[in-house]
């Protein structure tokens, strides 16, 4: 562990004012490990629920499909106290991503806080006249007990939950021998060998699975999806890491951001015809380099107007298949199957032997009392959360891992160490409920009409706005330091040991009142 986080291994003893609470963190995930680590560090008691075999969410191998591997280079995909190995690759595999979050968590003593093969079936406020929940927790057996904790941290994230897709015929497609499944159940690659694979999505994990059908042996592989969508490459130009060019403040700073004042727009309509530029050159150099053309597979949306956490990576490999036509590409959705095979909405029928579903994940919080559901979630699916995190009608209750980004590990990080002061009175802006219920207005309105991109995933996602959500969550907080460089620092990507050393910086727990 670096210098910075054992600075912050400050505990509750030396605070008496703070009471130590009974935590109940909710998924083993990146974001369930942050959030334990950084409560049981204050000196909380912390149980960890998960309802898999293993901890590591997205990364437990029973979910990862082949070829898995990060979006995000390793050094911006790691907690601010602990580096991933030197050892491992630039995009780390899912086997080496779980390898570090099973050493991390045995690190901290995580592990000893863990209870697998254990769902929420349900919560309730307590009865007994103290805050906190009451948990209906089911184990393996099916057998339920009813627990309380003074605090709850959800942290099942938005990938949860797998989508399903059921359309006319299926039976009849099931019955010739074809297969349906999720992306998260292609786990074996010899399922497509000598097969002809019909993959759904335009995700990353779409194209991942498309490839990698090819190079098992796959009679034919055909990706269908609604329209073609940007995709950056790890290296723009063959040359630069994207991360030097799309996780920088001059980056993000083109993008105009919520609750800024007059002259801030001024300054934006001035600087349009620069940052137009901007991004045609983007889009020029991306159609050369990945031969977009040639593909038939330039998007129509302008770049800029989609940038948000739902751009993927472009899966090496997956151009060139589809250039060559060893991955043929389909616009549209599926209609219907009649017998070994589908046919898309437009009409075209595709020869089927297994489909594979990368349609992502279903929202929610499935466990929570509709009463609070409604406090939670707008009708049209927009979350009502402060800073990503809390809601002031959902008391002794917080959700980390919903703030979605490219740093995914670094958004969890922080927002656990957000939250654990919050739980605790103690964060240096430690906001009234008015303050949230306001903020939250105002966030919705800039989803909803300044930049709608910002709305998808539940309004949860925090690209392309990182280093804004960052600055909010340490100025929350009371980091004294929390940028960096300078000018120069508007050209380099986030530091997570930067971020180690602002938690560092901000006040330690005082005395409450």
């Amino acid at each position: 562990m670096n210098e910075a986080a054992c600075a912050q291994n400050t505990s509750i003893a030396s605070h008496p004012m703070v009471s130590p609470k009974h935590v109940c963190v909710i998924g083993a995930g990146v974001s369930g490990l942050a959030t334990a680590k950084a409560f049981s560090t204050r000196g909380h008691r912390v149980t960890i629920v998960e309802r898999s075999a293993d901890l590591g969410g997205v990364w437990e191998p029973a979910r990862s499909y082949p070829d898995v591997q990060t979006q995000s280079p390793k050094d911006l995909y790691r907690y601010t106290d602990r580096a991933m190995p030197d050892a491992y690759p630039e995009w780390p595999t899912g086997p080496q991503v779980h390898a570090y979050l099973a050493d991390y968590a045995k690190s901290f003593g995580l592990d000893r806080m863990l209870r697998l093969d254990t769902a929420v079936a349900g919560m309730a406020r307590r009865t007994d006249g103290k805050p906190g929940w009451t948990l209906a927790l089911s184990g393996k057996d099916g057998a339920i007990t009813n627990e309380d904790f003074d605090f709850v941290a959800v942290c099942t994230g938005q990938f949860n939950e797998p989508r399903e897709l059921h359309c006319r015929g299926e039976g009849s497609f099931l019955d010739q021998g074809g297969q349906i499944l999720h992306s998260s159940k292609y786990g074996d690659p010899m399922l497509a060998k000598g097969r002809r694979v019909v993959v759904l999505g335009g995700s990353k994990s779409a194209t991942d699975i498309a490839v990698n059908a090819v190079k098992s042996g796959a009679r034919e592989v055909t990706i269908v999806m609604r329209e073609p969508v940007w995709r950056i490459p790890y290296f723009i130009g063959g040359l630069v890491n994207f991360k030097r060019i799309l996780y920088i403040r001059a980056q993000e700073e083109m993008f105009p951001g919520w609750g800024i004042g007059t002259m801030s727009r001024l300054a934006y309509r001035l600087a349009a015809p620069l940052i137009w530029a901007n991004w045609r050159g983007l889009e020029s150099l991306l159609k050369a380099q990945l031969k977009l053309n040639k593909c038939k597979m330039v998007p129509k949306e302008r770049i800029e107007d989609g940038v948000n956490c739902s751009v993927p990576i472009a899966t090496p490999g997956f151009y060139p298949m589809v250039a060559d036509g060893r991955i043929k590409a389909v616009f549209g959705s599926f209609d219907h199957c009649e017998a070994d095979t589908i046919v898309m909405s437009g009409g075209e029928r595709i020869g089927a032997d297994v489909a594979v579903l990368a349609i992502g994940y279903k929202l929610g919080v499935p466990f929570l009392p509709d009463a609070y559901r409604q406090k939670l979630l707008d009708a049209d699916g927009q979350y009502r959360l402060y800073r990503l995190i809390a809601n002031p009608d959902l008391p002794d209750l917080g959700f980390v891992g919903f703030n979605s980004s490219f740093c995914t590990v670094l958004c969890a990080d922080l927002a656990a160490n957000w939250l654990v002061r919050y739980a605790d009175g103690q964060l240096e802006n430690q906001p009234t409920a008015q303050q949230m219920r306001d903020n939250i207005e105002m966030m919705l309105h800039f989803k909803r009409v300044e930049r709608p991109a910002a709305g998808v995933y539940g309004g949860l996602c925090v690209a392309p706005y990182h280093y804004r959500h960052f600055d909010e969550l340490m100025a929350d907080i009371g980091a004294k330091t929390q940028k960096r460089g300078g000018p120069a620092g508007h050209f380099l990507p986030p530091d997570a040991d930067d971020y180690a050393r602002f938690l560092a910086s901000a006040p330690e727990y005082r005395a409450a009142g």
